[in-house]
């Protein structure tokens, strides 16, 4: 319920940011509709819907190649070209009147996982929330396999830590999704509690855990819990290694196993 409110609280908040930068960092492909305005000279306005090779054409121009462009971009390419012996300083506007159906695919830690077909821009968040928002086992990382414009065969891998970008509000993360790519929202990792405790078991690693919170999540010591004795079993370069006497403000890490033994007497 949290991360659901959390959430929310981030796509309200973000929604009238990246309203203009969405159109301006949108990639275009085929099927969108441009609308190409050119200041000044109305002759030279234009609709176009972007073909199959990327190609649209523009008067005075012809063919033009504008697919896997930023719409920014082929503002300031346009520009470039009439520029170019045609006009003096011209000032073009692209504007995207429609966009063609993007496929993207998010997996792991959504109520919803799957393909889903998107119209138009749509940032990380929202997505999330189109797949139901996450589940009670998400963990801190999310990962983007994204086709590269110059080389489709090539992928890049973007990482996005949902701490930063849920709880602290990091506007810059909550990215602009591209047709194609491919989002994984990792399970959370877990940390064990055993021994001289209440509730002994295996905890979600959340929060940055210290042994007092692990110790607190397990109900807290038995009547003979050694307080002053508590040790974790940690595994350090593949092997296991017992750290002894911890204090209540040690970190917890991923798979650590927190030993509470008996009191003496």
């Amino acid at each position: 319920m949290k991360q659901i409110i959390l959430i929310f609280l981030c796509l309200c908040c973000s929604i009238v940011f990246h309203e203009e930068s969405f159109s301006q960092e949108y990639i275009v492909g085929e099927g969108d509709i441009l609308e190409i305005r050119v200041y000044d000279n109305k002759e030279l306005d234009t609709t176009v819907r972007v073909g199959g090779d990327g190609i649209i054409s523009m008067p005075l121009l012809g063919p033009i190649k504008v697919g896997g462009m930023a719409v920014s971009a082929i503002s300031s390419y346009i520009e470039s070209l009439l520029a170019d012996g045609y006009l003096l300083a011209p000032q073009v506007n692209v504007f995207v009147t429609e966009y063609r159906s993007k496929k993207v695919t998010i997996l792991g830690q959504v109520n919803e996982p799957g393909l889903f077909e998107l119209q138009g821009s749509i940032t990380m968040l929202e997505l999330i929330s189109r797949a139901g928002g996450l589940t009670e086992d998400a963990g801190g990382l999310i990962t983007i396999k994204r086709k590269t414009h110059i080389d489709e065969d090539q992928t890049k891998v973007i990482t996005i830590e949902m701490e930063q970008l849920i709880e602290r509000g990091e506007a810059s993360l909550n990215i602009a999704i591209q047709d194609g790519d491919s989002i994984y929202v990792a399970k959370a990792g877990v940390f064990y509690v055993t021994g001289e405790v209440k509730k002994p078991g295996s905890y979600k690693h959340a929060d940055n855990p210290t042994v007092l919170m692990a110790i607190t999540l397990a109900g807290g010591l038995t009547d003979h819990g050694a307080a002053g004795r508590i040790g974790i079993i940690r595994k350090i370069d593949g092997k296991e290694v017992l750290l002894k006497n911890v204090t209540m403000e040690e970190p917890v890490l991923q798979d650590d196993v927190i030993v509470v033994p008996e009191t003496y007497f």
